[in-house]
């Protein structure tokens, strides 16, 4: 089993309906033609407008539908703000128990993504893309690699894209481009 698990494209902003960037756009139809040779059969999505909206073109390409799953929304870091955020976020890598005021744990957030993969994995088919969020990504991607973690998260993409593959028990991620 393969799940391609994608970040967004550029957006507007980061409330859950900021749509995408005319750029965005234009990033998902590409993402489309990347993935679409991939022998994917089901597409999940945050319900995010950003994350609907990368995985649009390609579900319309497969004739697939996009399953919306809250489990993959983007991870409340705190509900109050936070002056050096990305020092608050790398303090979480390290700590995946630690939050914030109304924020989530590293250690939460990771089992939520990971239970909308295993059931999009369950399905029938070969292949799955899940679309996401960064911070969400990073975690969902380190529970499976353990060296992926503040600093590759700081490196993503919009859009970007690691498949993970599964084999008689274990697992592999790689960056698609």
């Amino acid at each position: 089993m393969k799940i391609y698990v994608v970040r967004h494209c550029a957006a507007t902003g980061q409330a859950a309906d900021s749509p995408l960037t005319p750029g965005g756009e234009a990033q998902a139809d590409w993402l489309a033609d990347v993935l679409a040779e991939k022998g994917i059969g089901a597409i999940a999505s945050s319900p995010y407008l950003r994350a609907r909206s990368s995985a649009t073109p390609l579900a319309q390409r497969l004739g697939l539908e996009v399953r919306l799953d809250p489990r993959l929304a983007e991870r409340v870091l705190s509900q109050r703000p936070l002056p050096d955020w990305q020092a608050a976020l790398r303090r979480t890598f390290e700590d995946p128990d630690l939050s914030y005021a109304g924020g989530e744990t590293s250690r939460a957030a990771t089992a939520r993504g990971l239970q909308a993969l295993g059931e999009v994995s369950e399905g029938a088919c070969d292949a799955a893309a899940v679309v996401t969020h960064g911070g969400l990504m990073a975690l969902i991607l380190r529970s499976f690699d353990a060296s992926f973690g503040f600093d590759a998260w700081a490196t993503l993409e919009n859009p970007d894209c690691y498949v993970i593959t599964q084999s008689q028990g274990t697992a592999a991620v790689q960056r698609v481009w």
